[in-house]
């Protein structure tokens, strides 16, 4: 039988702590029923005594229904020279109505000195008293020790004595935190190792990131016999972060047969980690390990060959049972078995003899030469696959576009796009305005084609991003234009390269509206006779 490592999450607490991390009280129960669900053993939601946000909180989470997550409150042990019962903050941990409290206390005689100014002495008897307090009253109490690994290292004796005072006053685990986030993976483990000889509930491990080994801590910690782990989702956190439970999760499940939380909600830590990025309004890192879109992102053409025979040959873990997927990138380091694998992906049908494949691998070279780079543009991409293998058809051609800014005196500028369109058969000329000339030129061209294609209505740019390829050129630089558009319910990203920023910014444009009308071509009732001669000679470049 598996053993049982129990999770304490502190994103609510811990993890707004970190530089932009902002939560909102609705924010912070939407994050409490997806922890739920996920099966977190304990969701720690802020410090009661410290602002009205998280009173708010801790009166609005009682009418939320968990199946397994037990809500905590966060709060340090008494104040120095009162009793535990005048200490107000103490109080309002009993007031949150939870039925579990973290508090922590100075476990380093360096800082009950020199941060809090007390004895020795009176620091412990202060961890005793508090921990009392709140057992007295009901409250299930979790002492975090903090600054436990240095004080160690300094002062062994002191920081035992202050975690035994904990365990006396009736404290149900005692976590040991790195909170400097200095401390090494085989510090941690020889340092839990003895803690769990010397005591006799539960250790728990509680690791900052500002060694960037805060997972390779909390692991070695439960390796050494601690059995609670405290961390957040994503690694959020004050300075450099906290240990990230998105990793620890399947790093002690998967690979050292812990029992964390179910088989099938590991599947869901994928979407978890998203959700939680999407809340706190941060841009989820692409390469973050398990659950990021490069977790399992596959470049070179020797690997992409290696992962189609045995995709153990270059991934450590199945990438669907953490949710994810696997993805297979094409540049100019792809082999044909990238495109195999793309085909096979986009149901085409695709033989690895066919000259045509070789052809569309040079192009693809040829293309990124220029400054393309289609793994960050997937929709430009099989555009490009469907026209090789001649399984393309426009939905429209340009004759030309014009583009005209003017300023009158100290007024902004105003920007006006004129283009001139082939669509089934008719000239089509039409003018817009917009803010901008790539947006006049979004208006423009939607103008001329919703009335064809009226799909064309429920898609929008969502994102724009230039890059200069070559600085050194100045002004004449070649620039790459990524334009990521969406219809509410999908995203596609296209992509442009150019020496002119307008043009590089069309070619993007044209590829999004071209791929959204191939994507929904049965919904689109006009037939797509071929062009006439009026309209011949028409290119979309």
């Amino acid at each position: 039988m598996r053993e049982q490592v129990f999770l304490f999450d502190t994103t609510l607490r811990d993890g707004t702590q970190g530089e932009g991390v902002s939560l909102s009280v609705d924010d912070k129960l939407k994050i409490v029923e997806k922890l739920d669900q996920l099966g977190v053993h304990y969701i720690e939601g802020g410090w009661p005594g410290s602002n009205p946000k998280d009173m708010e909180f801790f009166k609005r989470v009682q009418e939320v229904n968990l199946e397994k997550a037990t809500i905590t409150a966060f709060g340090s042990t008494r104040r120095s020279g009162i009793k535990a019962d005048e200490d107000e903050n103490l109080q309002k941990l009993i007031d949150s109505g939870v039925k579990a409290a973290a508090i922590f206390g100075k476990t380093w005689d360096f800082q009950v000195k020199e941060a809090i100014g007390t004895t020795l002495d009176e620091n412990l008897q202060m961890i005793y008293d508090s921990v009392l307090f709140l057992k007295q009253n009901g409250l299930e109490v979790i002492f975090d020790a903090e600054h436990f690994f240095d004080g160690y290292k300094n002062n062994r004796q002191y920081a035992m004595e202050a975690i035994l005072s904990a365990e006396k006053a009736g404290a149900s685990c005692i976590a040991l935190c790195d909170t400097n986030g200095g401390t090494l993976p085989h510090e941690i483990y020889e340092i839990v190792k003895d803690v769990c000889s010397k005591v006799t509930v539960q250790v728990g491990i509680h690791c900052h990131n500002d060694g960037e080994v805060a997972v390779a801590n909390s692991v070695a910690a439960i390796q050494a016999g601690a059995r609670q782990v405290q961390g957040t989702v994503n690694g959020y956190g004050e300075r450099c972060g906290n240990a990230n439970l998105i990793s620890v999760i399947p790093n002690l499940q998967m690979k050292l047969n812990f029992d964390c939380i179910s088989e099938g909600n590991l599947t869901k830590l994928t979407s978890i980690s998203k959700y939680v990025h999407e809340i706190a309004n941060q841009s989820a890192p692409s390469n973050q390990p398990f659950v990021g879109k490069s977790a399992f992102a596959h470049k070179g053409g020797m690997h992409v060959s290696a992962v189609l025979k045995h995709p153990e040959t270059y991934e450590h873990v199945k990438p669907e049972a953490l949710g994810n997927a696997r993805r297979v990138l094409v540049s100019e380091l792809s082999g044909q078995s990238n495109l195999l694998f793309k085909a096979k992906e986009w149901n085409y049908r695709f033989d690895k003899k066919d000259p045509s494949s070789k052809k569309l691998l040079e192009t693809i070279k040829e293309k990124e030469h220029e400054g393309y780079q289609y793994e960050a543009a997937e929709a430009s991409f099989e555009l490009l696959v469907k026209k090789s293998f001649d399984q393309w058809k426009d939905y429209f051609t340009l004759d030309y576009y014009k583009i005209f800014i003017e300023k009158n005196g100290e007024q902004a500028f105003s920007t006006e796009a004129v283009v001139k369109l082939c669509v089934q058969n008719e000239v089509v000329l039409t003018a817009a305005e917009g803010n901008g000339p790539v947006n006049a030129l979004d208006h423009a061209l939607r103008k001329g084609l919703e009335q064809f294609y009226p799909i064309i209505k429920n898609m929008y740019l969502s994102d724009y991003k230039v890059r200069v390829l070559d600085e050194t050129d100045a002004t004449a630089s070649k620039v790459r234009v990524l334009i990521e558009s969406s219809d509410g319910n999908e995203k596609w990203s296209t992509i442009g390269v150019s020496g002119n920023i307008i043009k590089a910014s069309w070619l993007a444009l044209i590829d999004s509206v071209q791929y959204y009308l191939m994507k929904h071509d049965s919904e689109i009732e006009l037939n797509h006779p071929k062009q006439d001669e009026h309209c011949l000679g028409v290119s979309n470049h």
